[in-house]
């Protein structure tokens, strides 16, 4: 079952309340119902007023019936039908009759009301875009009016997807034996990860809450006071630049599991993704779902959340590059490339027009070369005067280039090349046409660094979090202080480019948990006063354990098919991290900040 067919599937499946106000919905009746007598309410949706006759679309979140006021109505049923308007809320009692003229595009196409009774239960301004399939109002506009854009189909259709997903997601971990339990939402700041967004005590002056940024060392706990399966559909804070896939507050689906190891993680979660592939979007894989270490996935895509649904692997090419008297390449520590397939017809003006693409800013490559691959197999490029035929065609033949194909270069420091290549890599597949919504190709990347190194700070930072345990068997790195060579028991779920989610196999040991801190800076006395509790706790019996968290609002997006995960949540903020609906943040009264003990200071501009 497709996307759009969920809306059906729910109008099928919801049990039929009357009340005062309706005895059926807008999307129920059908041609069975002819010559029953129904009372339905909702939303104008359109007014055809004929003179003698009156059409009237009346919607609500089920589907849209025709009401229509005929000659022979009554003066009142007339008289109130005059007075209609879009959006106008109405309630109306009639026959079910059969239409005339059929309309296929609509589930109740086949029937329409014959009014005999009509009441205006409440009147509407004109609203200010259409409520339609395709509105004509802007993101800014519809933001503000968000109450008036939930009422269009495509809100109204994420908003029913986001709810079956929340329910299988119940059902699927319910049945595995997790506890769904909450955790609280106000707690003690962490420095670790995003930004935490701080909430002042009144009771205790001069002191601060965090909202959760995860509930990671409370699931933690949980798993040492015994729960071993645990399970929260939970709201999370980061106070962090935002994007299309990005929020200030999301939704996780967080699991945690005791007596665990890797595998056994990876095991149950792959079962449940196929589940809620086939439960929501009746779509079946026949394979295992692939595992890639970190560094393949970052020397072959570029990405550790690498795009699946089409080849364009790298390949480094740096050994053929370098001895040519080409300074961009002789002077770079790594040149890579992949072959477009079927784009040696382009043009001079796109190869250009990809060159500018990848030298923006938010790229910041330096150029781009190509090697044309041409119908008989010759090559042409943009380092001929370089390189011999022969030279180029080896280039060539390394990234696999065939007849047809493209092949584009880029070069300098490795992992910054990688990710630079990456986003043209995805660039060029979307002209292609190849990122295809309704293709699913998920995978795990397992294998992650442990500690990444920060330049500017000139210190180690966890790459998930500082509860991540390493490999056994890179524990060795802890003390001959090669960090940088240390893989965490860390696995992603990723699925078409998009990082799903992510977990790791716990720190279940004081002494390793405190190497961990040393690593990444920790004085033992700011390890005990961020982290006392949860050292504690182990000193009680920690078992083994670990889990992970789905971005259940990016998974929705990804099952919806869109790449902004702004649609699938009801009230969200921009991206500048506002919400334009209510007008917030905003100032509070100077009351409320002596009350918290605190005083302001200009922003800087």
């Amino acid at each position: 079952m497709g996307y759009k067919d969920i809306t059906k599937r729910v109008i099928h499946e919801i049990k039929k309340y009357n009340t005062m106000y309706r005895t059926h919905n807008c999307g129920e009746l059908r041609i069975e119902n002819v010559g029953e007598v129904v009372t339905l309410s909702g939303w104008v949706q359109k007014v055809r007023n004929l003179g003698a006759m009156a059409f009237i679309d009346l919607r609500d979140r089920y589907g849209i019936t025709q009401i229509t006021v005929e000659e022979h109505s009554s003066e009142a049923v007339k008289a109130a039908a005059s007075e209609v308007g879009r959006e106008y809320v109405l309630q109306v009692t009639g026959k079910v009759i059969e239409r005339s003229s059929k309309n296929s595009k609509i589930a109740t196409g086949d029937i329409e009301i014959s009014a005999t009774e009509l009441k205006i239960l409440n009147r509407a301004v004109t609203p200010p875009f259409t409520i339609e399939e395709e509105s004509d109002g802007g993101d800014d506009l519809r933001m503000k009016y968000r109450y008036l854009d939930l009422r269009r189909p495509p809100l109204q259709r994420a908003m029913i997807l986001r709810h079956r997903m929340a329910q299988a997601v119940r059902q699927f971990l319910d049945k595995e034996g997790f506890l769904e339990i909450e955790t609280p939402y106000l707690i003690k700041s962490t420095p670790e990860g995003a930004r935490d967004f701080i909430v002042p005590s009144r009771m205790n002056p001069n002191q601060f809450y965090a909202l959760p940024q995860s509930p990671q060392t409370l699931k933690q706990l949980l798993m040492v006071a015994g729960y071993d399966r645990y399970f929260q559909i939970v709201r999370c804070f980061r106070d962090e630049d935002l994007r299309a896939d990005r929020q200030p507050e999301f939704t996780q689906i967080d699991c945690e599991m005791s007596f665990v190891e890797q595998e056994d993680v990876l095991e149950i979660f792959e079962r449940w993704a196929r589940y809620m592939f086939k439960e929501v979007m009746d779509v079946e894989f026949a394979e295992p779902f692939r595992r890639m270490p970190w560094i393949e996935a970052m020397e072959k895509y570029g990405s550790d959340k690498p795009d699946l649904r089409f080849g364009m692997t790298f390949s480094d090419i740096t050994d053929l590059a370098h001895g040519h008297d080409f300074v961009v390449f002789d002077s770079a520590e790594y040149v890579v490339g992949f072959a477009a397939e079927g784009c040696a017809s382009y043009t001079r003006k796109q190869i250009d027009e990809l060159t500018e693409f990848v030298k923006r800013p938010q790229v910041g490559a330096k150029g781009l070369v190509w090697i044309r691959v041409d119908a008989e197999g010759g090559v042409k490029s943009s380092i001929d005067k370089f390189f011999t035929p022969e030279e180029v065609k080896a280039i060539a033949e390394r990234t696999g280039a065939k007849a047809g194909d493209m092949v584009f270069i880029l070069c300098g420091e490795k992992f910054k090349t990688l990710t630079q290549l990456c986003t043209l890599r995805l660039e060029v597949a979307e002209r292609l046409g190849l990122r295809d919504p309704k293709k699913f190709a998920p995978l795990w990347v397992v294998d992650f660094p442990m500690f990444e190194w920060d330049e500017e700070t000139q210190r180690f930072y966890a790459m998930h979090h500082p509860f991540t345990s390493p490999k056994p068997e890179d524990a060795k790195y802890f003390d001959s202080g090669e960090l940088g060579k240390m893989r965490a028991n860390a696995y992603d779920f990723v699925c078409n480019g998009t990082e799903i989610g992510g977990g790791s196999i716990r720190i279940h040991d004081a002494e390793l948990q405190a190497k961990v801190f040393n690593a990444l800076g920790f004085t033992p006395e700011a390890a005990e006063e961020q982290f006392g509790f949860l050292m504690n706790a182990f000193k009680y019996g920690a078992p083994p354990h670990g889990g992970l968290a789905f971005g259940f609002d990016r998974l929705c997006s990804l099952f919806g098919g869109s790449e902004s995960i702004r649609d699938y949540i009801a009230f969200p903020k921009n991206n500048a991290g506002r919400d334009v609906m209510l007008d917030g943040p905003s100032p509070v009264a100077e009351a409320q900040l002596q009350e918290l003990c605190l005083a302001l200071v200009p922003a800087e501009k």
